[in-house]
């Protein structure tokens, strides 16, 4: 986030809505919400390549997709920087190489902190990993709730959004694509 926007702003902000930005319970809340969208979109300062340490011992006979389900996922839309959450799930077949598996849930954490949309999320990570690892596939599926439609617009609470990426051999290979959305199923 710009060190340009600073507390004065979110003061600002508070009074456009109508409020006494000087009022005891908003006192604190322009430091507050710059703090949090520091956090929120911390995501811009991080190089995803630099989060996926690899490693050769462990994968050099192993020819299986590897998934991590229930990845959180927390961020807002570029649209109305409303939030929007839910889980993904990340597969892939290593090709000699394997990765850290809680680099998987940062690598969703770094593309999740900033302004997005989930579809340019879910393709985000994947090329992110295949770009890195270079294994035989990868599979990518979020499914999110998003509050611009839960909050307001069309307001229907509880639906979700299912997105998914699958490059290299998950592509053509329908057993191995069967495979990996058997095991990224929500349960």
């Amino acid at each position: 986030m710009s060190t340009e926007f600073d507390e004065n702003d979110w003061r600002r902000f508070l009074k456009s809505l109508g409020e006494d930005p000087n009022r005891p319970g908003l006192l604190e809340t322009p430091a507050r919400v710059e703090k949090a969208w520091k956090h929120w979109t911390s995501g811009y300062t991080q190089n995803p390549a630099d989060l996926l340490k690899t490693f050769e011992d462990g994968a050099e006979q192993y020819n299986e997709m590897i998934v991590v389900r229930n990845i959180p996922v927390y961020s807002h839309c570029e649209h109305h920087l409303a939030p929007f959450f839910g889980k993904a799930t990340i597969g892939y077949m290593p090709d000699g190489k394997i990765v850290g598996l809680s680099k998987l849930t940062r690598l969703v954490e770094c593309f999740s902190k900033r302004l997005q949309v989930q579809e340019r999320l879910t393709i985000q990570v994947a090329n992110a990993l295949m770009e890195s690892l270079k294994p035989k596939a990868v599979g990518v599926v979020i499914r999110c709730r998003h509050l611009c439609m839960e909050s307001r617009g069309i307001r229907t609470p509880g639906e979700e959004t299912v997105t998914s990426a699958m490059l290299g051999e998950l592509q053509p290979n329908l057993a191995m694509r069967t495979e990996f959305l058997a095991l990224a199923r929500k349960d």
